[in-house]
């Protein structure tokens, strides 16, 4: 027998006596696992996402939370055994779909059936001065003085000394509030409350339902310049 022929015998003879032992060897590995990334991001994202029947912008966070559960489950097809986490994923894009579905029609529901009956909706649009133009009423305020109406904004930190007041400011945008600055004249409200109706401090935009009034001057305002427009409002919501 030539000598590469007793080598192929004893690699072959080598081969079938290990086989068992590699295989068992083989099995005997653990597979490193660890929990997906991505399935964490999309339940805190959902999470998150749930805010938007709050505040409707919010829905970002529920669409990123979708796009992150899908992005985990495509990791579970890939790597089955490598990759935990399965319900998690679930659980943020269950979420996500909920606030994705649910948060539009709730909106468009309140928006709907939020103004009383006897009141016109209006914005600060109507109100604010334009750019470069004087900080006065506008002509479209004016036409509105003495009108019933309903207005939604934001209560500003300076124009509340308490916790609870029936008498506050509101501006139309949660920046002026939140960082209490000086606004524009014509971006503010003097809001009084009738009866037993009190507003408490806080970052909520305020929906208020009252008889607007138009001032030709301004009226001082403790804490602030002034305001030309007074709501004496019947319903805060």
């Amino acid at each position: 027998m030539s000598s590469s022929a007793t080598v192929r015998q004893s690699k072959l003879s080598l081969t079938e006596t290990d086989a068992p032992l590699l295989h068992e060897a083989a099995e005997s590995v653990e597979v490193y696992q660890s929990v997906s990334r991505s399935a964490v991001a999309s339940l805190i994202l959902g999470l998150f996402g749930l805010l938007a029947f709050a505040w409707a912008p919010l829905l970002v966070f529920s669409l990123m939370g979708m796009t992150f559960a899908l992005l985990a489950w495509r990791g579970f097809r890939k790597y089955p055994d490598e990759l935990l986490g399965r319900p998690v994923a679930w659980a943020g894009g269950a979420l996500s779909l909920l606030s994705i579905l649910g948060a539009p029609p709730y909106h468009a529901y309140v928006y709907m059936t939020e103004v009383p009956d006897g009141y016109t909706r209006i914005s600060f649009e109507v109100l604010k001065s334009g750019y470069n133009q004087p900080d006065e009423p506008t002509p479209a305020a004016l036409e509105l003085d003495g009108q019933k109406v309903f207005i939604k904004g934001y209560i500003h930190p300076n124009s509340m000394d308490a916790l609870q007041s029936r008498k506050f400011v509101i501006v139309p945008d949660l920046g002026t509030c939140c960082f209490g600055k000086q606004p524009p004249l014509t971006h503010m409200i003097e809001v009084t409350l009738t009866g037993e109706q009190y507003a408490t401090k806080s970052f909520r935009k305020q929906r208020l339902a009252g008889t607007l009034h138009v001032n030709r001057n301004v009226k001082p305002v403790e804490g602030l310049t002034g305001v030309y427009y007074q709501l004496r409002a019947d319903i805060i919501k």
